[in-house]
């Protein structure tokens, strides 16, 4: 019987031993690791410079400028937040308006894509490359159709039946939500998440008699929970946002926004720099608190999704 052979001669140094990573893994792990630090407090950063400077005084903020520990803390700029502006009527109206965005994104926005997924429609991809076209046009390109739209709205604000003689629905909430009632994003986004579930379930419910719209509303509607809860935080931090547009549609104070609002603190010669950052930690909140609580839904409806 003939002897085992030997390995050749350097394959054993050339194997890993047992128990020690090899050392390019471990330099991936640590410019990993030193990549997301710098991520992190690049967002992180700023954040906490906003903070530190809503407690200091107005001296302080100016000769202390990078410094992220206020040698004199003061509560002063955010009672000065509430008595300069009406800071709570404000955030009310975006309240409102973030809150009728969602609502209408969320329930026109998940019907259109389930009628662009689902059901057999002539023309269905023309009509969604339509909406992807649309969302590549800048924003600012269609803000005077859109105002002009407004101006002629018939039968409001004075207008009669051919839109003349009135403002029509400028200076009201409607001028703010109705242009982004049914945005092009939450079509294209619905539609993606109802293309991704399974068919079959459409198929065994019209077997069994059901509508269209119940197959929609008790079936598909709750598998995409997961994907509502993303856009329903997206649709509510650009309302809550939005600067722009309603600075251009809203002239009365009454129906202002808390972005407009916070553009109190900013005059043509100065800004109030400790007031204006205690405006922004506020104005804050509301979506900080958004998406805590929408979070668990996201987590679940993905943790589910992946289960399957």
């Amino acid at each position: 019987m003939s002897a085992p052979t030997s390995a050749p001669s350097g394959t054993l140094a050339a194997r890993p031993r047992p128990g020690r990573t090899p050392l390019r893994r471990r330099l991936g792990a640590v410019c990993w690791w030193i990549a997301a630090v710098l991520v992190a407090a690049s967002a992180v950063l700023p954040l906490l410079w906003t903070l530190s400077t809503s407690l200091k005084p107005a001296g302080e903020i100016i000769t202390d400028g990078v410094r992220f520990i206020p040698r004199h803390f003061t509560w002063g700029n955010y009672s000065n937040v509430f008595h300069t502006v009406p800071m709570v009527r404000y955030a009310l109206n975006s309240l409102l308006i973030g809150a009728a965005g969602v609502a209408s994104n969320l329930f026109l926005g998940s019907l259109a894509g389930y009628t662009l997924a689902r059901l057999q429609l002539r023309g269905k991809r023309i009509i969604t490359s339509a909406y992807v076209a649309s969302m590549m046009i800048p924003p600012t390109a269609t803000m005077v159709p859109l105002f002009v739209i407004l101006r002629h709205f018939p039968l409001f604000g004075g207008n009669n039946l051919l839109g003349s003689g009135g403002s029509g629905v400028l200076n009201t909430y409607w001028a703010v939500i109705l242009p982004g009632a049914v945005g092009a994003f939450a079509v294209f986004f619905m539609k993606q998440t109802f293309d991704s579930l399974p068919p079959d379930l459409a198929d065994a419910a019209r077997i069994d008699g059901a509508s269209e719209f119940r197959i929609y509303f008790r079936i598909y509607l709750p598998l995409a929970r997961a994907a509502l809860a993303v856009l329903g935080i997206l649709t509510f931090q650009a309302g809550w946002n939005s600067f722009m547009w309603p600075l251009i549609v809203l002239s009365k104070p009454s129906k202002m926004t808390v972005q407009v609002g916070l553009s109190g603190f900013v005059t043509n010669y100065s800004s109030h720099y400790g007031p204006l950052m205690a405006g922004t930690i506020v104005a804050s909140l509301p979506v900080l608190a958004i998406f805590l609580f929408a979070q668990r839904w996201v987590v679940e409806g993905l943790a589910t999704s992946g289960g399957k």
